[in-house]
């Protein structure tokens, strides 16, 4: 068990080759956040290379090997050593398996860690997909890790932001297949995670707009009958559970609606229908729920940027959020 009973997140570093070491130090340097109990899931020579690299002064790292082995203090930040990481052979802004297999042992340590009750929350920094595939681990990503790792059937990818959150029915699978397994207990599935998630987000009735998956939500059957035999059932069934859900609605305005606050939440049928505009206005603040997991896991919405890797320049704003979240959803 967390000592005292309080809130202690595990923050798993993610791909050591991207921006994720920075962007959990820069976090660590607001007051906000060191007020917070946290253990960095990762390697500490890297962490330590990251904050020799942004010359930090207001706190001390802390190499632990154990997590009883912490120290909360605002002037502390925990690295849980799991010694992943040969800095000779550390490529920065570069696919390498290496840095992939970090970032999947980060996060089956820190699933570990939550399962026996030593953390009470996960969030972590991006990883990169090719680097991932390169260590021989085949997923499309971190949703699909944490699904598989806790024999999570039914979950979704939740965007959140200040002006916008969006629940979407499928993410990374083919255009073609999101469309064509289209089905009404898939979208009735995805519409109570969204409602549970927004309730934890002290929203006591949320309201929530579901999108159609063809242009104009398919016109009564001219662009499309998937409106018709799938998600208006799946609306209906989950109005009749005392769900607060209305639509489907044309895609191209769905989302002006809920940014001038009309719903709460919007239910997207595919990745880009939903990454699309949570991105456009909140690339550098959304954060990313993984709603239907048996303990709740935030994460950054962007990816490793690579391009500017081990730079200094990276914006830590949507990882304070993913903190920040964690936090405020326990």
């Amino acid at each position: 068990m967390t000592k005292n009973n309080k809130i202690t997140l595990g923050i798993t570093m993610g791909d050591p080759s991207g921006i994720g070491p920075e962007i959990i130090l820069k976090s660590f340097k607001k007051s906000e956040i060191r007020k917070n109990r946290i253990i960095v899931i990762g390697d500490y020579n890297v962490m330590l290379k990251a904050y020799n690299m942004l010359k930090i002064r207001s706190f001390k790292l802390k190499r632990i090997t154990d997590p009883d082995e912490y120290s909360f203090d605002n002037d502390i930040l925990n690295i849980l050593d799991l010694h992943l990481v040969n800095l000779h052979r550390l490529l920065p802004g570069r696919e390498q398996g290496m840095s992939g297999n970090a970032a999947f042992e980060c996060i089956r340590k820190a699933i570990e860690l939550v399962n026996n009750n030593r953390i009470n929350a996960i969030v972590t920094a991006p990883l990169n997909k090719e680097a991932l595939y390169k260590a021989g681990h085949k997923y499309p990503g971190h949703t699909e890790i944490f699904a598989s790792m806790t024999n999570t059937s039914d979950y979704a990818m939740l965007l959140h932001d200040k002006k916008l959150s969006v629940i979407h029915v499928s993410t990374h699978i083919p255009l073609m297949e999101a469309i064509k397994g289209l089905k009404r207990e898939r979208v009735e599935k995805v519409i109570e995670l969204g409602n549970s998630i927004m309730k934890r987000l002290h929203k006591s009735n949320p309201a929530i707009g579901v999108a159609g998956i063809n242009p104009h939500a398919g016109e009564n059957g001219l662009f499309g009958n998937e409106e018709i035999k799938e998600i208006i059932p799946a609306i209906r069934t989950m109005k009749r559970k005392g769900i607060n859900v209305e639509g489907p609605f044309p895609p191209d305005t769905i989302f002006l609606q809920v940014v001038k606050g009309k719903y709460d939440l919007i239910v997207a049928m595919y990745h880009d229908q939903g990454h699309i505009p949570l991105k456009l206005i909140g690339f550098n603040s959304g954060v990313n729920i993984t709603a239907g997991l048996p303990f709740i896991r935030t994460s950054v919405v962007h990816g490793t940027a690579f391009e500017i890797a081990w730079k200094g320049i990276a914006n830590e704003s949507s990882m304070v959020n993913a903190i920040k979240l964690a936090v405020k959803i326990i």
